[in-house]
């Protein structure tokens, strides 16, 4: 990482059950396409910086997860000459690896990479690379005008060594947002500090008991307040090298107010996509910092929040702090594979899906990481009716996503999920589980080959 079906076919769905992770090769870039048996029969031709399968006809096969199957669907109905095949699988959501165990397969059998995947994670470049999949785009098949033109840093999670091995999809900066009307009505103010959150949660408790001002039951809650504090639980050092700090003064200051804030049940620890919350709390949410896609996805799409009531802050900062900082959840990444037999097709489409306002800008659930793209979709936002003030302080947050909560192999959502998450269904305080969570960080990254410091 840099630390420096044919249409209209149906579609095909994997099954949830995830194939045993399989001894792919273990060949560096240069090798990966004699080692790993190749791209289709005959020569290959080095070209755009990569030894290119023999081009071929056919069928461009796209994988996507549910919620980019609209993008695939809407290049397929605007460009009616293209074939696709069009394949729905998890999207590695929850850092499944399931992307990187089929690919271990196909390259194990020379047969059997999609030419254009989407992943929901932003770590796919840390195998993706070595395994011999994943194609360079900035030697030749993508311009440096529009390269140039995504967000500062957003493709840093797809480079490697200077060289870009995916595009991103989406920003997923965290902000705060808010229920204005409601804020208003029980006379509180939108606070600024981490402090002035706090000492709001308390006064929810006492003054408005039922009401939330944020969850901390979901898998990302650490790159939600963890990350925004500048816990250095997860710093990318190398492309095998991870510095684990979880006791430090960011970390074990973010875990007492969550702790405070889940004591007084004005935090709810249910998670926003699950049932209980969408049944009992939708519509106690007096506050949620959470990514830009929690506008769409979250109050409008599952909470059914009406408009007008809807709004994003700054996220708050560390009082004294003079360096703004938040977190980020998902985003998503796009990449092309070495192998396809349909680069021309791939690249045409990879950067239409990354770039085109037609999806991006006017389509697209999240932040998108091109820039021209954000400002059509921030327009469309405000055109919608449906939030209650504007959305700048996405734009804001955009670049304030701290750099120094990396994007390692390993899935940091899994680590919470299986270390932390348990821990606070059974009444356990956050600050009690830090060095655990600090051990099973180090065991996974130890477990795919990572070099840690502590």
């Amino acid at each position: 990482m840099t630390v420096n079906k044919p249409s209209p076919s149906p579609k095909r769905t994997f099954g949830k059950k995830r194939a045993a992770l399989l001894a792919g090769c273990a060949a560096t870039v240069s090798l990966a396409l004699t080692a790993c048996g190749g791209g289709g029969t005959g020569g290959t031709t080095t070209k755009d910086g990569f030894a290119q399968a023999p081009q071929k006809d056919g069928a461009l096969t796209v994988w996507v997860d549910a919620t980019r199957m609209d993008a695939a669907k809407l290049y397929q109905q605007l460009h009616p000459e293209a074939k696709l095949d069009i394949v729905s699988y998890d999207g590695d959501a929850n850092g499944s690896n399931y992307l990187q165990t089929k690919v271990q397969l196909f390259n194990r059998t020379g047969k059997g990479w999609p030419d254009v995947v989407f992943s929901s994670q932003n770590n796919e470049a840390s195998w993706a690379v070595d395994a011999g999949f994943a194609a360079p785009l900035n030697k030749g098949l993508v311009p440096g005008s529009t390269l140039g033109q995504f967000s500062k840093g957003a493709n840093d999670v797809c480079t490697v060594n200077g060289t870009v091995y995916c595009l991103r999809n989406d920003l997923s900066q965290a902000v705060l947002w808010y229920n204005a009307p409601l804020l208003k009505r029980f006379g509180y103010s939108v606070p600024a500090t981490w402090e002035e959150y706090q000492q709001l949660g308390e006064k929810v408790a006492k003054e408005h008991p039922g009401y939330l001002v944020g969850d901390a039951g979901d898998s990302f809650t650490p790159e939600i307040y963890l990350w925004a504090s500048k816990c250095g639980a997860n710093h990318i050092t190398g492309p095998k090298a991870v510095s684990v700090n979880t006791t430090s003064e960011a970390c074990t200051k973010m875990a007492k107010l969550l702790d405070v804030l889940i004591k007084n049940k004005s935090m709810s620890i249910s998670g926003v996509f699950s049932t209980d919350f969408g049944k009992n709390q939708a519509d106690k949410v007096l506050l949620m910092p959470g990514p830009a896609w929690y506008g769409g996805a979250v109050f409008r799409d599952t909470l059914k929040v009406p408009a007008k009531q809807i709004a994003a802050a700054p996220i708050p900062q560390w009082q004294g702090d003079s360096a703004p900082s938040t977190g980020n959840v998902g985003g998503g990444t796009w990449l092309l594979s070495q192998h396809s037999t349909h680069i021309k097709a791939a690249t045409d489409f990879l950067k239409w899906v990354t770039t085109d306002n037609a999806y991006q800008g006017e389509k697209a659930p999240g932040f998108p990481a091109y820039a021209p793209a954000a400002e059509a979709w921030l327009k469309g936002q405000a055109a919608s009716g449906y939030f209650a003030s504007d959305l700048s302080a996405l734009t804001t947050a955009s670049s304030q996503v701290w750099p120094e909560w990396g994007s390692g192999q390993f899935s940091q959502e899994a680590i919470w999920a299986a270390t932390v998450k348990p821990g606070l269904t059974q009444g356990k305080s956050i600050v009690s589980m830090l060095p655990a969570w600090q051990d099973s960080i180090v065991k996974y990254a130890k477990s795919n080959g990572y070099k840690v410091s502590q």
